[in-house]
């Protein structure tokens, strides 16, 4: 019986703790790698550019409005997008209402990129390329990797240059703060 007790307990203080973690501003809730989040005062408008899908079909951002989304550039090259990848697919399944979207930027093969999907076990994002880094130029990315957190308007509120963790409580609590409009 008190074991039951101290596992309800326990249960009530941790979701107790997230709920907390999720109140406040998205600026006061960063923490670990989201210190490098830079929060835009005003929203900043995205280029429509055409992006690629792996069959080479067209594709756009406009496909995701209405949604937050992360929208992270990355590099088949890039050893430490290839880093944070792993985390990008954790976050978008521990938050489903959300868009994770990579687009591999520059000279990245269709074949290089499955490989490495396939390596790495990322099975629940999209293949998206910017083979002529048409959105990353547009958008001022000047390295790699490059996250952007858009409004569901499609509009830039954030920016964390470099890579991170984004399955971590403090990234999930700013984009949970993000969608309450907080």
């Amino acid at each position: 019986m008190l074991r039951k007790t101290l596992a309800v307990l326990y249960t009530a203080l941790v979701l107790g703790a997230n709920a907390a973690l999720a109140q406040g501003s998205p600026a006061e809730l960063r923490d670990g790698d989201m210190k490098k989040l830079a929060i835009h005062e005003t929203p900043v408008a995205l280029a429509e550019v055409v992006l690629l899908d792996e069959t080479d079909a067209e594709r756009s951002l406009a496909e995701f409005r209405g949604k937050w989304v992360v929208l992270n550039f990355w590099a088949t090259w890039c050893a430490p997008c290839r880093k944070e990848m792993p985390s990008l697919q954790r976050l978008q399944e521990a938050m489903p209402e959300i868009a994770v979207v990579p687009v591999a930027t520059g000279r990245n093969a269709v074949p290089g990129i499955q490989k490495f999907f396939t390596e790495a076990e990322i099975t629940k994002l999209p293949i998206l390329r910017d083979p002529k880094s048409e959105l990353a130029r547009s958008a001022a990315v000047m390295g790699l990797p490059v996250t952007l957190i858009l409004n569901p308007e499609g509009m830039e509120v954030a920016r964390l240059i470099g890579d991170a963790e984004w399955d971590s409580d403090s990234a999930k609590a700013v984009l949970t703060a993000f969608q309450l409009g907080q």
